[in-house]
């Protein structure tokens, strides 16, 4: 391939993983001046997390069959289109209807960008990939460290719509970008659906899915609700002003053990096995959000430890399952149903509680998620799989 076709794609790549890291990141912030701009209650709140969730995993099934029919371009293209069309709707959207839509839009866009963009490494820098995933991987955690200050900044002067309309109008400019350079032909791992039944009979498949079930709840949960839960607490007569900017500060101190978590596990990957390191960071993510929940009025930075032990969670569990699988890429299927489910219905239940008992009540069930999570992690032995045995 020419070295302008790879330069071209690796600018596309680092942007969407860019944007992807900082909206991930920065939704719960959002969602939070949404609910008090166009009146959400707590269990609508879930409803939108839901919404997303629904988008981002339909995206992440339909898009790898389209990626391998159409190409690289053109489905790059149409998700961008997709998501800047969410952006620029859920900016302007003037009640829940048209907002809920939109956020979908958004959703569904995100895992286009994120199935399609995936496939750009291994066609443009294919004795590269682990480098270049590599890099996709930190640029995705710039953005999340990044985004909570921007928005936080932003909120001095402007509100939330104008973040998600300059978000759509740097779209323009993507799909300008996509349609006018040259760019490369690429494929993703074809999804077999005959396989998902043997693959459903292998008991370590099915704890690895209740698995990320349980993360991605615990992970979507914590970004989506942290925010409002924050403010619900005193903070020593705070205003909200001030909760705003511990709230971003916390966020981006989250993002940054993230990214350390990612980098270290890199390294024991080499020494420890992926069920070691499951058990372990899930103990930890039960420990650490269950002292900074103890502790969170005297000390809500805590939270920011969190990051560390969710970091790797589930990438691992991602390569755990792809590692017992004869098709990768129908465990990768598996996995991303798994995950939208997780996150939808986390999404759904605390937002209902949040709503019955309050910000706390609701939060709080974050640490059942990841205790869960901590037993099942307990039973994953790819030794005991059917399909590697």
């Amino acid at each position: 391939m020419g070295k302008g076709k790879s330069i071209h794609a690796l600018m596309i790549l680092l942007f969407t993983q860019f944007i992807s890291g900082g909206v991930t990141n920065t939704k719960g912030i959002v969602l939070d001046q949404v609910e008090q701009d166009i009146g959400l209650d707590m269990g609508e709140f879930g409803f939108v997390v839901f919404i997303f969730q629904l988008g981002f995993t339909l995206a992440s099934l339909i898009f790898g069959y389209l990626t391998d029919k159409n190409g690289l371009r053109i489905m790059m293209t149409i998700a961008a289109v997709l998501m800047g069309s969410g952006f620029l709707g859920t900016g302007l959207a003037p009640n829940i209807t048209f907002f809920l839509g939109f956020y979908m839009l958004v959703g569904f866009g995100l895992g286009a960008l994120g199935v399609a963009g995936n496939a750009i490494v291994p066609a443009a820098y294919p004795k590269k990939q682990n480098q270049m995933f590599n890099l996709a991987m930190g640029i995705y955690g710039l953005g999340m460290v990044l985004f909570p200050q921007i928005l936080n900044f932003l909120f001095q002067f402007a509100d939330w719509r104008v973040f998600y309309i300059a978000i759509a109008a740097l779209h323009i400019g993507v799909i300008i970008y996509i349609t006018s350079v040259n760019f490369p032909e690429g494929k993703v791992e074809k999804i077999n659906l005959k396989a998902f039944i043997p693959m459903l009979k292998d008991a370590q498949m099915v704890f690895l899915m209740v698995f990320l079930m349980l993360e991605v709840s615990a992970e979507v949960s914590f970004m989506n609700f942290f925010p409002s839960y924050l403010k619900s607490l005193d903070l020593g007569g705070m205003s909200e002003a001030e909760k705003e900017g511990m709230t971003a500060t916390i966020l981006s101190v989250f993002s940054i053990f993230f990214m350390a978590g990612r980098l270290a596990v890199a390294y024991l990957s080499n020494h420890i096995n992926e069920r070691k390191i499951l058990i372990m960071f899930s103990l930890g993510s039960v420990v650490m959000v269950g002292i900074s929940f103890l502790f969170a009025e005297q000390l809500p930075y805590l939270f920011a430890g969190a990051g560390l032990f969710f970091s790797t969670l589930f990438p691992t569990a991602t390569a755990f399952g792809t590692s017992i699988s004869r098709n990768p890429g129908t465990a990768l299927g598996l996995i991303y149903v798994a995950s939208g489910i997780g996150g939808g219905l986390a999404g759904l239940l605390v937002g209902a509680v949040s709503e019955a008992f309050g910000n706390a009540g609701g939060f709080s069930l974050i640490i059942g998620f990841l205790l869960v999570m901590f037993v099942t992690s307990l039973f994953m032995n790819k030794e005991k799989s059917k399909q590697t045995i």
